[in-house]
C-alpha cells in the first residue's frame, strides 16, 4: 500500500455550503489542497468525496493519516 504525501500537518478550515460535494485529496499531491486536482492519476489514490449536510466550517485532514477520512481526527498531534 502507498503513502500519501503530507502537504501539511495540520488541517484545513473551509467553510462548506450545504448540499455541495467536495472531493478531498487523498494522494496529497494535488496542488488545490484539500481538494482533488486529479494528481493521482496512475496511483492507487482515488478522491473521497464528502457531501456537506449543512453550511458551516469543517476542517479537512492536512496530514492524510486521519482515521476519519476526509475530515480531520486529531492525528496529526501523535506524529
Amino acid at each position: 500500500m502507498a503513502t500519501p504525501k503530507m502537504p501539511q500537518p495540520a488541517p484545513y478550515a473551509v467553510d462548506v455550503e450545504a448540499g455541495k460535494n467536495y472531493f478531498w485529496c487523498s494522494c496529497g499531491e494535488s496542488s488545490n489542497q484539500p481538494f482533488c486536482d486529479g494528481s493521482h492519476k496512475d496511483t492507487e489514490f482515488t478522491p473521497v468525496k464528502y457531501t456537506a449536510e449543512e453550511s458551516k466550517k469543517v476542517f479537512f485532514c492536512g496530514c492524510k493519516i486521519t482515521g476519519n477520512v476526509p475530515l480531520c481526527d486529531g492525528s496529526h498531534n501523535n506524529m
